[in-house]
């Protein structure tokens, strides 16, 4: 996707948290694409420093190794930034139930950090990364922002914390905030190690070595699986979104619904193999199923998703078997 016709003030800086991860690094690569100004604030807990490697000699690129939770340094991360695209938290709801106070420390702390060190540096636009978790229990499908069930992990509780927060910090402050309801992302540079990894790399790099992967549940649980670059586009549309539309949440996906079961087969085909799945335990904390209406996002932000599952897929393919 070409985000060049966007157009921005000339010389401003882009603050990414958490911009050495999935979803960061690749804001940043679009924004110095861009020909903009970027600095990384990434405490390399989660995200890795070969994904931020290509831009170190780039003059327009700064990366800073801290905390959010450390207040002084969201002061100085934010200071003569003019936009702030927020990335960074801890993942995945199964080890937030294990870790229900680290999430709250990272997630939301975190956060409230950040949007006070707006405030105090006069920030004015805070764009930030919510989750589709956020809606629950709710079971009506799509998924619509005003639509909310009872929360089923300490994941979707930071969440949801992070969007009051920042809601006040709209209607009290003066700070532009808008919060985007990622529906479970995939791409490049997404992580397909680990305990915790997203099914999609996972699946990828198992089925590229000959072996089985494991789908929790019985694989009809259905995701809105949404390509990297349809939430960068969202990203920055919304740095340059109405103010009127400041202080709330928006869904950020495809608007599509794919079973794991018809992601594996997906998988499986692009990819020559015949390998039968394991299959495991429900996992704790998970909605059964979840897709997206996008209609306000593409109304409030001019939001313009252009790839879909099926390219998206084929996209990652191409990139991990390049890169693993």
């Amino acid at each position: 996707m070409n985000w060049k016709d966007l157009q921005f003030p000339e010389g401003v800086t882009f603050l990414v948290t958490g911009g050495a991860g999935f979803i960061g690094s690749n804001l940043c690569e679009a924004l110095l694409g861009m020909g903009l100004r970027v600095r990384c604030l990434d405490d390399l807990s989660t995200g890795f420093e070969h994904n931020i490697a290509p831009f170190l000699d780039n003059d327009r690129f700064e990366f800073i190794r801290g905390d959010i939770r450390d207040y002084d340094m969201c002061v100085k991360a934010v200071a003569g930034v003019a936009y702030v695209l927020h990335q960074a938290a801890w993942g995945s709801v199964p080890r937030s139930i294990e870790m229900p106070l680290a999430y709250c420390v990272n997630n939301v702390v975190g956060t409230v950090n950040l949007l006070e060190a707006c405030r105090v540096e006069g920030v004015k636009r805070f764009v930030y990364a919510s989750s589709s978790s956020v809606y629950g229990d709710e079971p009506t499908l799509p998924k619509v922002e005003g639509r909310e069930g009872n929360v089923l992990s300490p994941y979707a509780a930071s969440k949801a914390c992070d969007e009051l927060f920042a809601g006040q910090y709209t209607r009290h402050y003066g700070v532009e905030t808008f919060g985007l309801r990622y529906f479970n992302v995939f791409g490049r540079r997404q992580d397909p190690d680990g305990a915790y990894a997203a099914v999609i790399p996972k699946f990828i790099k198992l089925l590229l070595a000959d072996e089985a992967p494991t789908i929790n549940g019985d694989g009809l649980q259905s995701r809105d699986f949404t390509y990297i670059d349809n939430v960068i586009d969202a990203n920055l549309k919304a740095c340059l979104a109405p103010a009127a539309g400041a202080g709330q949440a928006y869904n950020v996906a495809f608007g599509g619904e794919q079973s794991l079961l018809e992601v594996y087969r997906v998988l499986c085909e692009a990819l020559g193999k015949d390998i039968a799945p394991h299959f495991g335990p429900d996992r704790a904390g998970d909605v059964k199923h979840s897709n997206a209406d996008i209609s306000k996002t593409k109304a409030s932000l001019a939001y313009d998703p252009q790839v879909d599952f099926a390219a998206g897929i084929a996209l990652a393919i191409d990139w991990y078997r390049a890169n693993l």
